[in-house]
């Protein structure tokens, strides 16, 4: 039988549940009274049963959302935290992953070249990115919170929770923040914080963050980094020129964010908070009457809007990094780099195919793309039928809105009847990705020719009718 599911780890994993049963050794025995265990096997082969019905998102072939597979060493560390099931929020919940959280986080606020910071890890980037609009609110009350149109959708959602003042500022024609609709934006001092996206969901695109420190210093507005998807690129080698110097200098923002549950290789939920002025916990004050007494020491519940967490989403990230340190030139960051260079090469063979109208050149591991045709609806239609026809032989990609904008000259003679266009999305984020271009080329190139020569077909049918 072919086996696709890593299993090797688990062996590793019997040898860690004995060395964590062993540190309890002076307790008195007892027998567990979990109902149910007698049935167990059948539950676990049920819930397996339910569980085929997901995409291979572990698989090279899944190539569409931005779902990377957790390390085997991080499912592990959460499974053996799971034995004992630490929270988080108070000390005295979970000591061991409470220390594990404060080193973890350290490490990557480091990767940003911060000693001194406030931080702390969440369920996601969703609630990092609430925190930290949260503390910018209360820096600069009654000022407006500015995010480019390409930036992810949560800043809006979450400034109308908080109650803040929101506006869109344009992007460019490659999804990046403009910077002349900025500097108009800021001019009137009415602004709080802009929030500068280094990655975004839609394509990757990262704003150009020096030339936006330039206006904070001229308009003293705060910066905060959503750097959810692309911050761990810091430490890629092979990006272009413009990537490269927004995220050498995101240190310089006010506060950042990033998901470890996204390129760092852990499980959902994972996400870290950072403020750059540690100061920033004075907002988070309040009192308990029953958590913070059992040490004089920071409680991580002290500086979270989050009550109970995951102690072991701590314990799978101290344990991914102990084992893949966030180092330049190291395996995690090579790992990065992979995932890039995949993206540029399916980029130019799209480039190169008469069959289809690549968008800009990626700058992360995004690539958008669609099947050229007669007008901007008709590669709409196609872009879908590609898309039902590529997972049909295991080939997943994804279907997104885009703004036509973003393929610039690349359309040519083509008819711009709409104003965005649905087109192919593929996130190559997985390392294996690069050693698996060819075979998605060759899947999609099948899946393409076979929906154009049905169009065709269709189309000559029409007409001889």
């Amino acid at each position: 039988m072919t086996v696709h599911l890593e299993q090797k780890s688990l062996e590793a994993f019997l040898e860690a549940v004995q060395k964590l049963d062993a540190g309890f050794r002076g307790l008195p025995a007892f027998r567990s009274s979990a109902p149910g265990s007698e049935r167990m096997a059948e539950a676990l082969a049920a819930t397996a049963e339910r569980l085929h019905d997901n995409y291979p998102y572990f698989h090279p072939l899944y190539a569409g959302q931005m779902l990377k597979p957790p390390h085997p060493v991080a499912r592990l560390a959460y499974a053996l935290a799971m034995w004992i099931n630490p929270n988080n929020h108070a000390l005295d919940g979970g000591r061991a992953s409470s220390a594990m959280e404060k080193e973890a986080v350290a490490e990557i606020a480091a990767m940003f070249g911060w000693k001194e910071f406030l931080g702390h890890l969440c369920g996601g980037g969703t609630i990092a990115n609430l925190e930290a609009l949260w503390v910018a609110s209360q820096m600069h009350p009654g000022k407006k919170i500015l995010a480019s149109q390409q930036a992810h959708y949560t800043h809006k959602r979450i400034s109308a929770v908080l109650q803040l003042q929101f506006e869109c500022v344009p992007s460019d024609a490659r999804g990046r923040m403009d910077l002349n609709a900025l500097a108009r934006c800021v001019a009137g001092g009415d602004v709080g914080t802009v929030v500068v996206t280094l990655g975004t969901t839609a394509t990757g695109s990262v704003d150009p963050l020096p030339e936006i420190l330039g206006l904070r210093a001229k308009h003293g507005f705060r910066i905060h980094a959503d750097a959810a998807y692309g911050g761990y690129f810091r430490l890629a080698g092979n990006l272009g020129e413009q990537a490269t110097r927004s995220l050498e200098r995101i240190g310089e923002a006010d506060s950042i964010v990033i998901d470890p549950h996204k390129h760092g290789l852990q499980p959902y939920g994972c996400g870290c908070v950072l403020f750059r002025d540690p100061s920033a916990g004075r907002f988070y004050k309040h009192d308990s009457p029953y958590t913070y007494f059992s040490s004089a020491e920071l409680h991580l519940g002290e500086i979270s809007l989050e009550c109970s967490r995951p102690g072991a989403a701590a314990a799978a990230l101290w344990t991914t990094q102990k084992l893949l340190p966030l180092a330049r030139g190291g395996e995690f960051a090579r790992g990065l780099e992979r995932g890039r260079a995949a993206a540029l090469i399916f980029y130019e063979r799209i480039e190169k195919d008469e069959r289809f109208a690549a968008a800009f050149r990626p700058e992360l591991d995004i690539v958008i793309f669609a099947p050229r045709a007669k007008s901007v609806s008709e590669m709409s239609t196609l872009s879908r039928r590609i898309f039902d026809a590529a997972a049909k032989r295991n080939l997943h990609l994804a279907v997104a809105e885009m703004p036509v904008v973003f393929w610039g000259e690349n359309l040519g003679a083509i008819e711009r009847d709409r104003e965005t266009m649905t087109c192919l999305r593929s996130v190559l984020m997985k390392p294996e990705h690069l050693e698996w271009i060819p075979r998605i080329w060759d899947v999609l190139s099948a899946a393409t020719s076979e929906v154009l020569g049905a169009e065709e077909t269709s189309r000559a049918a029409r007409q001889e009718s």
